[in-house]
């Protein structure tokens, strides 16, 4: 029996062309295809709301490493906190610490896997006092950001977000990994709302390069630095210093920077897998769909929040151990002796030795994340899955009990 992977991108003729494309060039590095990405990519988000102008779109190597850009470009550094939620990957934290700058962890909402506004406020207002940012300790100091975290393509409550954000002074980075391309209420697109936004072309994600992501923002002086800082601080783009009509061996390093650019070959895949963006989420969605119908009336079941804003990067199926009479660990290894892939997402922050160790956090200190965490399980979702497929996890899923 063939074994359903956890995850798989659909790549096809039209990727393939476009990278012998550029690997017949002979330009491999960041250059015209990442420079059209960009553009492309700015277009596809558009103006947003009738008030908005299209945002600034910089292609980077990770979302990780357009996080850190988002991060440092936002003046965060030594002395200040960033706040994010515990539910999330490592990199939305680790990027604040790369500045020096300490983490404060903040619980997800009752029913969802979102950061929770009110307790976002009630941590900004011990910090701003000053206090520590929990009631037991935990770091101190100058609230600096957020990083809301729109979790598998689920967008976060932006708009309750950005007041309190604009209330306590704070710059707003959406971890947009997931969400591409959710839109909220108000038709704007997740990413777009905060003083910068960053998504992930990771293998998995809703657009896959294999490796990449793109840092967007309409802050003007969020832009001129991360232009300058993506690629060592030099004062000009490396394929304008080869290919302008002026071109010249002379630049100057302005400030240290990073090596965070895109390269051609994986931009060119990214430009063949927005331009089916749409037709990707609609299998996404449909596949969501099915997984609804399916487990929606089964007591061991919980689903996960949906709606017409999401962009269902992850399905995080909750399941209720003790009506399946049988723990996560072994609900999920029963899936695997189906050949079936699945995977969690995720193992909440404030629980990893470092972080744990470095604020003296207590597991019981954020009890939403470990709700959540302690019943997710994230089933395959990726385009291309045939109906064969879907049906045979419907039933695996189904068949599963202690």
């Amino acid at each position: 029996m063939d074994k359903i992977p956890f995850a798989r991108p659909l790549i096809g003729v039209e990727e393939e062309e476009a990278v012998l494309r550029v690997l017949r060039s002979g330009w491999l590095t960041t250059g015209p295809e990442a420079l059209a990405f960009e553009a492309e990519f700015a277009a596809f988000l558009g103006g947003g709301t009738p008030k908005t102008a299209e945002p600034k779109a910089f292609a980077v190597n990770s979302a990780t490493s357009g996080l850190h850009l988002a991060v440092k470009a936002a003046g965060v550094g030594e002395g200040d906190v960033v706040l994010i939620p515990s539910f999330t990957f490592t990199a939305t934290a680790e990027v604040v610490r790369y500045e020096r700058a300490d983490v404060v962890f903040v619980d997800v909402e009752k029913d969802s896997f979102l950061i929770d506004p009110n307790k976002l406020e009630t941590t900004l207002a011990r910090l701003r006092a000053g206090k520590t940012a929990y009631q037991d300790g935990g770091p101190c100091g100058r609230p600096a950001a957020v990083i809301p975290v729109h979790y598998g393509g689920l967008p976060c409550n932006m708009e309750e977000i950005m007041r309190i954000a604009r209330t306590y002074q704070i710059a707003v980075i959406e971890d947009a990994a997931h969400s591409f391309p959710s839109r909220l209420p108000n038709g704007e697109y997740a990413g777009c709302v905060g003083d910068a936004g960053v998504f992930s072309f990771y293998a998995t994600k809703t657009l896959a390069t294999g490796e990449g992501g793109m840092l967007v923002t309409r802050n003007e002086e969020i832009a001129r630095q991360v232009s300058v800082l993506r690629s060592h601080g030099i004062d000009r783009p490396i394929f304008a210093r080869y290919t302008d009509p002026k071109a010249s061996w002379y630049y100057e390093v302005v400030e240290p920077g990073f090596k965070y650019n895109l390269p051609d070959v994986l931009a060119a895949i990214g430009r063949v897998q927005l331009r089916r963006a749409n037709d990707l989420l609609a299998m996404r969605r449909n596949i969501a769909r099915r997984y609804d119908e399916a487990f929606g009336g089964d007591d061991r079941f919980a689903l996960p929040p949906g709606g017409p804003s999401n962009a269902y990067h992850l399905y995080p199926l909750r399941i209720k151990p003790d009506a399946l009479g049988l723990d996560r660990a072994a609900f999920i290894a029963a899936l695997r002796d189906k050949g079936i892939g699945a995977s969690v997402h995720f193992i909440p922050l404030h629980t990893m030795p470092y972080y744990r160790n470095r604020y003296n956090l207590r597991l019981g200190g954020f009890p939403e994340t470990m709700r959540r965490y302690e019943q997710e399980v994230s089933l395959p979702i990726w385009p291309g899955m045939t109906a064969t497929m879907i049906e045979r996890i419907v039933e695996a899923v189904r068949d599963v009990r202690g």
